[in-house]
């Protein structure tokens, strides 16, 4: 009986046996199939040396070229509005009439006492040539013309204060008096600011002064309007603000549609002189991390049986300024170098990938995003 229990035991270890035989050659099979994953489909953007403009950006005021709120010269009753809220007027030009029928009638009164001691220094006159009246009438009979064409003069100038005129062109404001509303001396009547040209004013920080200059381009934008709207320095100012360390610096604007106001805020771009070229890419092929920022460049590469395929390199880079979608590389990737810009985040240093452009991302210096 023992004889037949190592027979069958030698049966179920030469079974063992050759099962295992079966396995270890069916897993030798399976680790000698290529486990390689396919190629990743990215998107490529050749690396190009451009000179970008570099720009100095600051918040500025828009303030008008002339501007200030008309104002009473005289006390009295508004008799006439001569021009509507908004309209544009000319120098010179009368926006209010203050009632003057006092002054005419003393303007009256007075003339007709001008003609009358007229009259009487005329008679004064012959009579004196004939030595019928002393020197000192003669004298009176002058000194009282002259006091009463005074009058007169001061009368007139009392009625032109009373007519209030633009002191020079420009675009009225909404006016702050209604006919028949007593004003004195000095009451402000309407706002008048001439807006083409415009200024803008605005701060910089003292360690750029010497990169500015009076006629220097500059740019600028306001959330009204899309469009950005040309320039040039006029002024820089003497000194440096003590407390902020910043210098003031004015810039006239066209302003021939009088689209921009005075009192809007402002972005301002000054425009510093060129640069050297620098690579730039889109932002998109920039993988940050905290230990570098790094991009994928895409060249021909060798597997391990030395067989060619399309790769990426992970170069670690430095990165610079950005403008739009677009960033600056100071470091680490060369002109015409092609490098990977989307599906970047499935890469790994090594990999193969298939390039397919023909979705690509986003990549302007000044992209124009839809409203929505």
């Amino acid at each position: 009986m023992f004889k037949k229990f190592l027979i069958a035991f030698a049966g179920f270890a030469v079974v063992v046996a050759a099962l295992g035989a079966v396995k270890v050659a069916q897993i030798k099979e399976i680790s000698s199939i290529s486990h390689a994953q396919p190629p990743s489909a990215i998107t490529t953007y050749e690396a190009k040396a451009v000179a970008w403009q570099p720009v100095l950006n600051a918040i500025g005021t828009l303030a008008p070229v002339q501007g200030l709120t008309v104002s009473a010269d005289a006390d009295g009753v508004i008799s006439k509005i001569a021009v509507e809220n908004g309209a544009t007027v000319k120098s010179g030009d009368i926006l209010f009439e203050l009632d003057t029928s006092v002054e005419v009638a003393q303007l009256a009164s007075s003339e007709a006492r001008a003609a009358l001691a007229k009259l009487q220094l005329e008679r004064a006159t012959e009579l004196s040539t004939k030595n019928s009246i002393s020197k000192a009438e003669l004298d009176a009979a002058i000194a009282q013309l002259d006091q009463i064409t005074a009058d007169v003069a001061a009368l007139r100038a009392t009625i032109q204060r009373k007519r209030v005129r633009a002191p020079f062109e420009g675009r009225l404001g909404i006016r702050l008096v209604n006919v028949g509303q007593f004003v004195a001396r000095g009451r402000a009547l309407v706002p008048l600011q001439k807006l083409d040209p415009i200024y803008v004013n605005f701060n910089v920080p003292q360690r750029h002064l010497s990169e500015l200059n009076v006629g220097q381009n500059v740019s600028l934008t306001v959330d009204a309007y899309a469009t950005p709207f040309p320039g040039a320095i006029a002024a820089i100012n003497s000194e440096v603000d003590a407390s902020t360390r910043n210098i003031s610096v004015q810039a006239l604007i066209a302003n021939p549609q009088e689209k921009l106001r005075a009192g809007m805020f402002a972005q301002v771009a000054i425009e510093l002189p060129i640069g050297t070229p620098q690579v730039v890419l889109p932002a998109t092929a920039i993988a940050y991390a905290p230990y570098g920022n790094s991009v994928f460049i895409v060249e021909q590469m060798k597997d391990a049986a030395g067989k060619n395929y399309l790769g990426v390199r992970q170069q670690i880079v430095r990165v610079g300024a950005t403008r739009g979608d677009l960033v600056a590389i100071t470091d680490g990737v060369k002109p015409g170098e092609l490098v990977a810009t989307a599906g970047i985040f499935k890469l790994r240093n090594g990999a193969a990938v298939q390039i397919n452009n023909a979705a690509q991302p986003s990549s302007s210096s000044s992209p124009k995003p839809n409203n929505t």
